[in-house]
């Protein structure tokens, strides 16, 4: 089997989608040696991505940069379907919501979230617009539609009237990367980043549907009224739409013991999940929630929001609350400062339930999906 995949997520710093893209891509070359797999891009691949490809060194995995200087729009429309229609590939799979328009091979698509549909709000005008003109034609043309949830699948249904048999649910994973640190190489890296023992952790892109506001009133209420005062560290490349959180940020109660880190490296990161206190992922909407199952495998215990995506993905493994309940997550935060039992008894679940989860069963699920459509059988 040949197939190619939209590498247009990597040619940046990865994030939540890059790292799926990759991760699967790099899962299905382990898995499948006797196929071939391609990341198609329009510029150049992120460094750090060519780093990993050129260490894992997979033959059967190619990245291919088209060398254009720009898309202007252009990249689904023309460059992209020209080049699938110029290769022999059995299948493409787009794994950020989009296929090559026109192309009449099979496609597969990965659908993450509706949060461009159900909360246009919470993003760039530009990006909601494109979003609710082009993923109902997207899910159309494709064979079939992966989401990373069973509950994605049921909005992604409901939302946009796809019938359920074409609408395969299959799990993320934690990087295999992440795991412990030592308390020492740990305790480097928070010198380096200027981080104190006693600390709490966010991680995610710096917009309003990452709810970081929720955790901020939570932080300042814990500092004002109870003896606590971790540090709150703040990882994350900033996003859109976020005065009412700067504003926030300057509070005096705040200022003082918050951290900002800004987007963090792999390493980097692993280390600040094995030695937090507490990870907080107070999210407003999720797909699916890569970081806080990449905590719980580093050893974090995690509070993480009570939506439908994230309970699935975590299980009981974290304690959940209502995203916009400050009053309830400061309660919750008290309780994981103070009590090492339970404390220690989250770390454990979280290390378990996070186990469970592996890019290879997510790769094996996906290449199975692409045999059905190949075959004719459909999703």
């Amino acid at each position: 089997m040949r197939v190619g995949l939209d590498g247009y997520p990597l040619c940046e710093p990865p994030t939540g989608v890059g790292h799926y893209t990759f991760e699967i891509a790099r899962a299905l070359a382990r898995n499948y040696p006797a196929s071939q797999f391609e990341l198609i891009a329009p510029f150049q691949f992120d460094a750090s991505v060519l780093r990993q490809f050129q260490h894992d060194q997979l033959p059967n995995l190619k990245l291919i940069n088209l060398g254009l200087s720009s898309v202007r729009g252009r990249w689904w429309s023309l460059h992209l379907p020209q080049y699938v229609k110029r290769n022999a590939f059995n299948l493409f799979h787009g794994t950020n919501y989009e296929l090559p328009l026109w192309n009449r091979r099979r496609t597969v698509v990965t659908v993450h979230d509706l949060s461009s549909l159900r909360y246009p709000e919470l993003h760039r005008k530009q990006l909601a617009r494109r979003m609710r003109l082009r993923l109902p034609l997207t899910v159309k043309l494709a064979k079939a539609v992966i989401t990373p949830t069973v509950a994605v699948k049921h909005e992604l249904c409901a939302h946009l009237k796809v019938k359920p048999a074409k609408v395969t649910a299959i799990h993320e994973a934690p990087r295999e990367s992440f795991c412990p640190v030592s308390r020492e190489a740990a305790a480097r890296v928070r010198k380096r980043l200027g981080i104190e023992a006693d600390f709490v952790l966010f991680v995610g892109t710096l917009e309003p549907r990452k709810n970081l506001v929720t955790l901020l009133k939570a932080y300042a209420q814990i500092v004002r009224e109870t003896p606590f005062r971790p540090q709150l560290v703040v990882a994350g490349g900033e996003g859109w739409l976020m005065d009412e959180t700067f504003a926030i940020m300057s509070d005096e109660d705040i200022h003082e013991r918050l951290c900002l880190i800004g987007y963090v490296n792999d390493d980097d990161l692993r280390a600040l999940y094995s030695s937090c206190r507490i990870f907080i992922y107070p999210s407003l909407y999720e797909g699916f929630g890569l970081p806080p199952l990449e905590a719980m495998a580093c050893g974090a215990p995690v509070i993480a929001s009570r939506t439908p995506a994230l309970a699935e993905s975590v299980g009981e493994a974290a304690i959940l609350v209502d995203p916009l309940d400050i009053q309830g997550l400061a309660q919750v935060m008290v309780t994981l400062l103070s009590d090492e039992t339970r404390r220690a008894e989250l770390i454990q679940k979280g290390k378990a339930h996070a186990a469970r989860f592996s890019w290879q069963r997510t790769a094996e699920l996906t290449y199975e999906l692409y045999q059905r459509c190949l075959s004719g059988a459909g999703a």
